[in-house]
């Protein structure tokens, strides 16, 4: 068996579900990059000036000026976005080819939405949690690699959670489905406790300068560009790969 030939789902090969994850990945980075600029624009700016409104540190280290004007970085932030959502949608399509068989009874579109959201709480709900976004100003320059390596290794955490909860239902196959679904959840809860207590905390106070209603502002617009990136995958992904794999089957009979 090839490589394609093992991650065909229902009649549709790799590469078709590659190029639908890649599409699906375009649009949802698109719409995710549009909330990033009605959204998350304006409590960006307004932390940006608190943070110019600060006196410079002594010796001259805080400089206010820019390499590029706000508005060309909200356009790279768009941009950005699209072409995460590209990387996302593939690694996406992949992770959907070989989860065939932790979801063999639900519709195409189901399946992508529960997939999507499965990894929107792995890959963004659980680091929100622990490490939650911070506007400009807030965090120091010296710990910025060390906090994003308590990131991005609590993300590769909570995909193996998902993983691993994935292989344990599918392991429980012959339970009564609300017996196994018990066991997973309970599994799973006590994984992401186990991380969140084992993960150090974040380095960084928030400034006093910085008022609370801006900081959750910040928060919840950062986590709605997620979700939009996230749960807008597995949305159009699925109307990608429904019709084609109801098609794929029909012709097969």
């Amino acid at each position: 068996m090839s490589t394609d030939e093992g991650l065909t789902y229902k009649g549709l090969t790799y590469k078709g579900l590659l190029a639908r994850g890649v599409g699906a990945g375009a649009v949802s980075g698109l719409l995710a990059g549009l909330v990033g600029v009605l959204v998350v624009e304006a409590p960006i700016r307004a932390a940006l000036a608190v943070e110019q409104a600060r006196p410079a540190e002594p010796g001259g280290g805080h400089e206010h000026g820019e390499l590029f004007s706000r508005g060309t970085q909200v356009v790279g932030g768009v941009l950005a976005a699209v072409v995460v959502g590209v990387a996302v949608g593939a690694l996406f399509a992949t992770a959907y080819a070989r989860s065939r068989r932790w979801f063999t009874t639900e519709a195409p579109f189901v399946r992508a939405v529960a997939l999507s959201a499965a990894a929107f709480g792995a890959a963004a709900v659980l680091p929100a949690v622990k490490y939650p976004a911070n506007p400009p100003g807030v965090g120091a320059a010296d710990t910025v690699e060390y906090r994003t390596v308590l990131y991005l290794g609590l993300i590769a955490a909570g995909l193996l959670v998902a993983v691993g909860a994935s292989a344990l239902a599918s392991r429980l196959g012959r339970w009564s489905p609300p017996v196994r679904a018990t066991a997973v959840a309970l599994a799973a809860v006590a994984a992401v406790v186990v991380l969140l207590v084992v993960f150090p905390a974040t380095p960084d106070t928030v400034p006093s300068d910085v008022p609370g209603g801006l900081l959750w502002e910040f928060r919840l617009a950062s986590l709605a560009e997620t979700a939009t990136l996230w749960l807008g995958l597995g949305v159009v992904f699925g109307l990608l790969v429904d019709p084609a794999t109801r098609r794929a089957e029909a012709s097969a009979v």
